[in-house]
């Protein structure tokens, strides 16, 4: 899909992209228009330094672990290559934050492939476990000085007890999963794409 900013989707690609991902034509336009944007260079991908120049992602303190967990998601699904997305990894990892109220059975959206983008901004050494001290990083980072180291060895240790079904010291997907149960995952990680 284009290795230059002048070229355009055609038809059959948003029509397949619709079939994948639930967005409209008129989403998907608007999200080539943006994936454009973004790749300044006109290669037709996106890197993770383009990423970087989105104002909401820079500003996030998740940021840099939102656009690892693009990546990671894309790696999952086989579409990893070189540390690059091209607009169609690009609308599909987009498609994990539809609001769900329109899921179809093989949707990209459900509550499940929600959870497994979450737990990959977590699972810091992408080995499918969150441990203590993974925990803690992304939690100081998301709190910082807001509370004491000792508060954060506290929050880290009944986290991973509460979660850490089997005892062996880790969060697994499935238990991750068990722990965000009573979590309104469908509303935290959706976001309302304009028609």
């Amino acid at each position: 899909m284009g290795s230059n900013n002048s070229q355009n989707l055609r038809d059959e690609e948003i029509k397949e992209l619709m079939d994948e991902t639930e967005f409209s034509k008129q989403q998907i336009t608007r999200l080539y228009s943006r994936f454009l944007s973004l790749d300044k260079k006109g290669q037709g991908y996106l890197s993770r330094d383009d990423f970087l120049n989105v104002p909401e992602l820079g500003v996030n303190p998740l940021g840099d672990r939102i656009i690892d967990a693009f990546f990671t998601v894309a790696e999952t699904n086989g579409d990893k290559k070189d540390q690059q997305l091209n607009f169609r990894q690009f609308v599909r990892i987009l498609a994990h934050f539809q609001p769900t109220s329109r899921v179809k059975k093989n949707s990209l959206n459900s509550r499940r492939d929600k959870l497994f983008f979450a737990f990959k901004m977590y699972d810091l050494n992408k080995n499918n476990y969150i441990t203590r001290e993974e925990f803690k990083v992304i939690l100081n980072s998301m709190v910082g000085a807001n509370i004491t180291t000792d508060q954060l060895e506290k929050i880290a240790d009944r986290t991973i007890e509460e979660a850490d079904k089997d005892r062996d010291g880790k969060i697994s997907f499935e238990e991750f999963c068990g722990a965000m149960e009573k979590t309104d995952i469908e509303e935290k990680m959706s976001i309302r794409f304009l028609n």
